[in-house]
């Protein structure tokens, strides 16, 4: 009896252990892990990339963005009455929110010109006394107001209010450059010709407080990092893009902050080296320099600079009008294959199969090859797809772009209900959606076998317990 005993025991030890073995075999083998490499080359993704003028009527070089400017003149020619519609049908905004594309805007109360003029109307140059100064100097001709007459200050705020009115509701301006203050609204003056300096910081602050209300959920953008930007986590522009001094000083304030020469305060710029991993960074390409020098002679120079500032959008200006495939198209892609965000799925663990009224567990590594983030929180949702092709199903994904930094990873742990799936082999796929079209919009830095925006991760195959015993048994 006690041998029958040892017997029955090492009997059944055996088959305690080879169903352990069993089990962890089972999960081993369910279980895969799917890397993906980032793949080279430029993208026409959106919110980032160039940003011709609105006006143009084709771009020989893709683009997502455009860019608008508006004088104050043009604006809101008799008080209170604001001309949409010429803006609108000047800048063709219905045909780019048609086409998917968004906004790069600037409002101007200042655009030195060939001919005397003014940029703001005549009835607030009346308004406000003719409080500024005509000028004539080496940018051009204009009138620049005394930014401080708090009438000028206070119908400033009235017209920023309307444009938020009009388009504050939704990000087709996605990204809006604070100009209103100085020459071209680039918060700066030629003071050494006799135009008194930019305003203190009290008053530049009250007019950044007019965008901020009327474009809450817009991000805005100064052309320095002043104090303020710092203090809002506002991004910062460089209408000198690809000149070598002008952007090594620019980023020199970034970095340090300090004095600036048109304030005279001691700390009116504030340092600010990681504000672009909140803010984007965009600015518009030099006049300075020629397209060989930009995109083929300093190609490398170019390169660096973008790479530092992290640069997302470059625009106005840009190569929209140089010929595609021409002799500078490969500096060009060089360019547009640097700057912006790169964001892919390094990473997929998922189980080979799941059983017949379960749930798949899924857990996803997303990686950004870019230099800049996404600065939007756009849907990620993920789909379940047969093996026709046809998607199922599909759930947001707790995922926020936004917070996926480059040289970062971001693990996401989630499940995908499945249970009332039939037997068959299923694929997830993720794509990132476009809030105003509800549509797949951006391409993910991975090799993709199919021309749609939906990038297809892994596969996995359902089936019934009863069914795979009886698979086995006839096997």
């Amino acid at each position: 009896m006690a041998k029958a005993g040892k017997i029955i025991l090492m009997v059944f030890v055996h088959v305690f252990v080879f169903c352990v073995l069993g089990i962890v075999l089972y999960y081993f083998l369910n279980q895969q892990t799917i890397e993906y490499r980032p793949i080279s080359g430029p993208m026409t993704n959106p919110l980032m990339g160039i940003a011709p003028w609105a006006t143009i009527e084709e771009s020989t070089q893709p683009h997502t963005l455009v860019y608008a400017d508006l004088t104050w003149r043009e604006f809101e020619p008799r008080e209170g009455i604001y001309d949409f519609t010429s803006f609108e049908k000047q800048n063709q905004l219905a045909r780019w929110r048609s086409e998917g594309k968004r906004v790069v805007f600037r409002f101007l109360l200042d655009y030195p010109g060939s001919k005397e003029h003014m940029d703001i109307p005549d009835w607030l140059y009346d308004k406000i006394g003719g409080d500024g100064d005509f000028y004539d100097h080496d940018y051009g001709k204009g009138f620049s107001p005394n930014y401080s007459n708090p009438v000028l200050i206070e119908y400033h705020q009235n017209a920023i209010q309307a444009l938020g009115e009009r388009y504050g509701g939704d990000d087709f301006f996605a990204y809006i450059e604070l100009g209103s203050l100085g020459h071209w609204g680039e918060w700066h003056v030629k003071y050494d010709a006799g135009i008194r300096n930019m305003p203190s910081e009290e008053i530049r602050d009250l007019y950044v407080s007019h965008y901020i209300e009327a474009f809450p959920n817009t991000h805005l953008l100064m052309r320095r990092p002043f104090s303020i930007a710092a203090k809002l986590g506002l991004g910062v522009y460089n209408d000198m893009t690809a000149d070598f001094e002008a952007t090594t000083t620019w980023l020199d304030w970034i970095a340090n902050g300090g004095e600036y020469n048109q304030t005279q305060e001691a700390n009116a710029l504030s340092a600010m080296p990681n504000g672009w991993q909140i803010a984007p960074i965009g600015g518009e390409q030099t006049g300075s320099m020629s397209p060989e020098e930009i995109y083929d002679i300093q190609l490398e120079q170019t390169i660096r600079l973008l790479e530092d500032s992290h640069t997302t959008f470059i625009g106005p200006g840009g190569p929209y009008d140089l010929v595609y495939g021409g002799s500078l198209q490969q500096g060009i892609n060089q360019v547009l294959a640097t700057i912006g965000y790169r964001l892919y799925v390094q990473q997929v663990k998922m189980p080979r199969w799941v059983h017949f009224g379960e749930d798949i567990e899924i857990s996803l590594a997303f990686a950004n090859a870019g230099i800049a983030p996404f600065y939007y929180d756009w849907p990620v949702r993920i789909y379940v797809i047969d093996e026709v092709g046809e998607r199922l199903a599909d759930y947001r994904l707790d995922l926020d772009l936004r917070t996926v930094l480059p040289d970062t990873l971001q693990v996401i742990a989630f499940t995908v209900p499945v249970e009332k799936l039939d037997n068959g082999r299923y694929s997830i796929a993720i794509a990132i959606i476009d809030p105003l079209t509800d549509e797949p919009a951006v391409q993910l830095a991975m090799f993709c076998a199919c021309p749609c925006l939906i990038q297809q991760i892994g596969s996995f195959e359902i089936y019934r317990v009863k069914d795979r015993l009886e698979n086995l048994i006839s096997w």
